[in-house]
């Protein structure tokens, strides 16, 4: 128990990123094709508009990865104190963030951008706590 309590601004934050990206990740194997319509809308003046359905796996594939190494990670801090599967969900999460942010700013959706920031500045905070 000392260790979720010596470790809980970690594990909080690896419990957001479990949330975020799980959550996410299952709505796009849940509505693929709604995904796809919409992206193939939002995307379709822009460079990555031949490239919609790779990407969305792509990214599908990462936020379920970032999503199950950081739930994986809240338990190996809680139960031992270590951070290896907590820290690489945390990189893989920042980097998924950053794709997501080139998505929105290649397709000027400023404001999307804006949001993903919003996620981006807790997930870098998370990655510094964890070095």
């Amino acid at each position: 128990m000392n260790n979720v309590f010596s470790n809980a601004t970690e594990i909080l934050l690896l419990a957001f990123l479990t949330i975020t990206f799980l959550q996410s990740g299952i709505d796009k194997l849940m509505d693929w094709k709604g995904n796809l319509g919409w992206l193939t809308g939002h995307f379709s003046k822009s460079i990555f508009k031949g490239t919609v359905p790779v990407l969305l796996g792509v990214i599908l594939v990462l936020e379920m990865l970032s999503g199950i190494l950081s739930g994986v990670g809240i338990f190996e801090l809680a139960v031992d104190g270590e951070s290896m599967f907590g820290f690489y969900g945390a990189i893989l999460s920042s980097v998924t963030l950053l794709m997501l942010l080139l998505g929105q700013r290649v397709a000027k959706d400023y404001v999307g951008a804006q949001t993903i920031v919003v996620y981006l500045i807790p997930t870098i905070f998370l990655v510094y706590l964890m070095q």
